[in-house]
């Protein structure tokens, strides 16, 4: 089904320019903007084997200059957030654009789409590394301090993520109206720091030539991909300004980065090249050396707000992504509460919540520093804009209609770059890379197991069901089959099936309702649906209706609230005398898939969240009747 945009509570429409350009720089850029805390550091870290001479700062700031322009700039920021599904961003938004533009290509869709959602699980591991390294490279700022003060970096760290999940569950609204003001602080504060730096040692401003860049990339010989490991930290964030474009608008997003956050990022950047071109022994934390002794203090407070903020939208993203895996069927329901009654999208799912408090606990205590963090931090990152850049092709070259020669040229540049960053993070494979990795595999294991097992055991229901035609033919002509003074609703997934839950009551009570709905929910690939194209109701036999139901992968489904819409279509639908039979069912792993994944997806089944909660059925409407199933 065709779907339209629909505005929600947050549409760019509804909301001014300048409140949507500042709501941005607060969610959209809080990741990006708390790299400077760690990346120039890590450039001349051990690893890279750089000592912090002219010559090498000059060219590791250039490097790191020109690959915000490369990479954000002309790829997410200028071609990237064209790519809008209904004005939705996002790894699952642009797999379903690339989808439906090789519709007539059965395998290639599914190939796509696999991909696709291996790109998003990989959004999880980002889930967990970010908050762990932007707290933790906060928190060492301590050392810089007072290094009595180390031994405190990682307990600290650790009191104030533990507090961030557990305000989760009570919202984010209020605590967002500050975000935007305290990110535009932020910048401000990055920006005449690197500034007060440059007019100390402006000879650090050779760094704009990107010849630079190239003569410090093209010489590092066995250090290269060690080096572009490092630069990746800088980029990690980029993917924010797609993800979020649905909840602020494309032209936002640009103005934000285009008129404070890249200027602020250049400007830091090059203040701590110039830092270190006075005093290479600031080498040691390069963003805290920037400030007087006596605003280190100050400066701590407010990376750690930053930092915060910055783990906040990827906690919040993750939340964003498993309602869209969920409803795109690669994940089972899981009870989804909505914060706010004003913002759509602002939900919390406390069982995603609990698992990445568990992971960004464990990567704290595991790596236990932002240095160690960063050598987790990147490949995740890396894997999925390469995999944007593959889904963008087919995006451009076929729904787009640009020539083959465009199409082909962006994508292989862009491609070219992101693999470049791919081998440079897996060099930190043994040393952490592998963290977030493992991660997404397990996450798309457990998806790519949900959504083929759901599969199987369409499959089976579809084997063992009675087909609705002829059954409604045979009641037709039973004239005295007994009619309770009700409506039943029976939720089915095949509209072309008798609902097992109907077939129970037939067998049991002996009985029908006057009315039946046979209803089917439909999650469309596209963000919304639009009002007029929600519901439709279609007459089958006397005292039985079909009715289809239509939401967006972004949508809340409430079923009671749209199906009130059915009395405008000739069938009047009271509440209070309707009864929602739902049919649960027990799978028995028998022999479809391997052992193993059919006892997972078992497992999952038995533990997904009540069908009835997940489209807010009235609890006291609700009756379920079990069907064991054999895959």
């Amino acid at each position: 089904m065709s779907a339209t945009a629909q505005p929600t509570p947050s549409s760019p429409a509804r909301q001014g320019l300048a409140a949507l350009t500042l709501g941005a720089i607060g969610v959209v850029y809080g990741d990006i903007g708390t790299s400077p805390l760690y990346t120039l550091a890590e450039v001349f870290g051990p690893a890279t084997g750089l000592r912090p001479d002219a010559a090498s700062i000059v060219g590791a700031v250039s490097a790191l200059f020109w690959a915000l322009m490369l990479v954000v700039t002309l790829k997410y920021v200028l071609l990237i957030l064209r790519a809008d599904n209904r004005g939705e961003g996002g790894g699952l938004a642009l797999t379903a654009l690339a989808t439906e533009a090789v519709q007539g290509r059965p395998q290639l869709r599914q190939g796509l789409l696999l991909l696709g959602v291996f790109g998003a699980t990989l959004f999880y591991g980002d889930s967990v590394i970010t908050p762990a390294v932007s707290v933790i490279g906060a928190m060492e700022g301590l050392k810089v301090f007072s290094p009595q003060l180390e031994a405190w970096v990682v307990p600290l760290s650790l009191v104030v993520l533990v507090g961030l999940f557990v305000v989760q569950r009570h919202g984010t609204h209020a605590v967002g109206r500050v975000f935007g003001p305290v990110i535009v602080l932020w910048f401000a504060v990055l920006a005449v720091t690197g500034a007060l730096a440059i007019a100390q040692t402006p000879g650090v401003l050779a760094a704009l030539n990107p010849l630079h860049a190239y003569e410090f990339l093209s010489t590092r010989g066995s250090h290269l991909l060690p080096v572009l490991g490092a630069l990746v930290l800088a980029l990690t964030g980029a993917e924010a300004l797609y993800a979020d474009m649905g909840h602020f608008g494309a032209k936002p997003i640009r103005l934000a980065w285009c008129g404070l956050v890249l200027p602020a990022l250049a400007l830091n950047y090059l203040g701590q090249g110039a830092l270190l071109m006075r005093d290479p022994g600031a080498i040691d934390n390069p963003f805290y050396r920037l400030f007087p002794q006596s605003l280190v203090l100050p400066a701590i407070l407010l990376a750690t707000a930053a930092a915060v903020i910055a783990s906040q939208a990827v906690i919040s993203g993750a939340y964003s992504m498993t309602k869209q895996a969920i409803q795109l069927g690669f994940l089972p329901r899981l009870p989804i509460r909505n914060t706010s009654a004003a913002e759509a999208g602002q939900i919390y799912i406390g069982a995603v919540n609990w698992a990445l408090l568990a992971g960004v606990i464990g990567a704290v205590l595991l790596f236990r520093s932002s240095s160690s963090l960063a050598g987790a931090y990147g490949i995740a990152v890396t894997l999925t804009m390469a995999i944007t850049t593959v889904l963008t092709y087919f995006v451009v070259r076929h729904r787009w209609g640009l020539p083959a020669w465009v199409a082909w040229g962006a994508t292989a540049f862009f491609l070219l770059l992101d693999l470049l960053l791919v081998a440079g993070c897996a060099v930190k494979f043994l040393d952490g890379g592998w963290f977030p990795l493992v991660l997404g595999l397990s996450i798309f294991l457990l998806m790519s197991t949900w959504a083929r097992g759901r599969t199987e055991l369409r499959q089976a229901l579809q084997s063992e069901g009675l087909a609705l035609e002829p059954f409604l033919e045979s009641l037709c002509t039973d004239a005295g089959q007994a009619r309770v003074p009700r409506t039943a609703v029976y939720p089915v997934a095949n509209p072309d099936l008798v609902p097992q839950a109907l077939l129970h009551n037939l067998k049991h009570y002996q009985a029908l309702h006057e009315r039946n709905l046979l209803l089917t929910v439909r999650f469309d690939h596209g963000p919304w649906v639009a009002p007029a194209e929600r519901l439709q109701l279609q007459p089958l036999a006397p005292g039985f209706w079909r009715a289809t139901l239509s939401y967006g992968f972004m949508e809340q489904p409430d079923v009671p609230r749209d199906l009130a819409g059915c009395a405008a279509l000739g069938l009047a639908i009271e509440p209070a005398e309707t009864s929602f039979f739902l049919s649960r069912e027990t799978v028995v792993p028998k022999s479809g898939m391997a052992h193993w994944r059919e006892a997972l997806f078992a497992a999952l089944s038995r533990n997904a969240g009540s069908a009835a909660d997940y489209f807010r059925l009235p609890d006291n409407a609700v009756v379920e009747l079990g069907t064991r199933v054999q895959l």
